[in-house]
């Protein structure tokens, strides 16, 4: 049975199209199925999605990574969303025929060779030792506050032969963890201090739903305000809930939910009847569920597998 490993790179570009482009390329060169793609200015970040045989997701994944090194410079990146790396995160998921396990192999084979390349590494998720230990604690302050040292506590698993991060690449966050849901809500009527407190209310760190993680952003690009989360048990924790209590609040202080966005694939738990239309989905077809894209890939694996037979 074909082994099939997911991985989810958050890259600290979001603007210069060519530049993103050939990012995905860097990946695309190899027997990997890129399932999705996608930038954002105001983030000032990259999201792509691929699959595929491990040691082909690995080789992708380091080859990627040599391209972030060599196209990215975070002394001149500005961005809303948090980050420490050129290559900001690298998470592998098994997904068919692979246990959690295998995806931390993975992530450590992959640690090895990017700290080859001389960019340090952090292990987060279950391939940190020991497991657990979220991206959070990990980039608070960003890359700047990486750049006099290496804070206490933080000192990089894979040093890249460096005493501090790399110059220009900073540092890689390499994990190993289970499907997650990245989604955007954006609002209307609200200001950005009252989506930082929806923020608060909901996320796990400050008591609301377990595997939550939400900030409240203003995108000045697109003069928009957003909940910004990821859910890391979707199948644990209602996405349709988190949506109810966060279009509570937003009503309560008057405003409107315009729409949500998923960054990557979309997990089954999201896909239920009138889901779309209730969320306001972005581009909710078949071809952003996960299951439904890896159920075509083995397909298309089978095919390629079997004679063909006709005169």
């Amino acid at each position: 049975m074909p082994r099939v490993l997911e991985a989810v790179p958050n890259l600290s570009e979001g603007r210069d199209a060519a530049a993103v482009s050939a990012l995905v390329d860097a990946v695309a060169s190899y027997p990997v199925d890129v399932l999705d793609w996608s930038s954002d200015g105001d983030h000032h970040r990259s999201v792509i999605t691929y699959i595929g045989e491990p040691g082909d997701v690995e080789d992708a994944s380091v080859a990627l990574a040599q391209r972030a090194i060599e196209s990215i410079d975070l002394r001149t990146h500005r961005g809303v969303h948090p980050r420490v790396g050129a290559l900001d995160v690298l998470p592998f998921v098994p997904l068919h025929e692979l246990e959690m396990a295998d995806a931390v192999a993975s992530a450590h084979r992959v640690g090895r060779r990017l700290s080859r390349l001389g960019l340090p590494v952090w292990y987060y998720g279950a391939a940190a030792d020991p497991p657990g230990r979220g991206l959070a604690a990990l980039r608070r302050g960003g890359f700047e506050a990486l750049q006099a040292g290496w804070p206490e506590g933080r000192r990089p698993d894979e040093d890249g032969g460096r005493e501090g991060v790399h110059p220009t690449a900073g540092i890689a966050c390499v994990g190993a963890r289970p499907i997650l849901l990245a989604w955007n809500v954006f609002v209307s009527g609200l200001t950005v201090a009252d989506a930082r407190d929806i923020a608060v209310a909901i996320r796990e760190r400050d008591g609301g739903f377990p595997g939550l993680r939400a900030l409240g952003l203003h995108l000045a690009e697109q003069d928009r305000v957003q909940v910004s989360m990821n859910l890391e048990d979707p199948f644990t924790t209602s996405p349709m809930a988190v949506f109810d209590a966060i279009e509570a609040e937003v009503h309560h202080l008057g405003g409107q939910v315009e729409e949500t966005e998923v960054i990557g694939m979309m997990p089954d738990t999201l896909v239920l009847p009138d889901s779309a239309d209730r969320l306001g989905l972005r581009d909710p077809g078949p071809a952003r569920v996960l299951s439904h894209r890896l159920s075509a890939y083995l397909a298309g694996l089978g095919k390629a597998q079997t004679p063909d037979t006709a005169e």
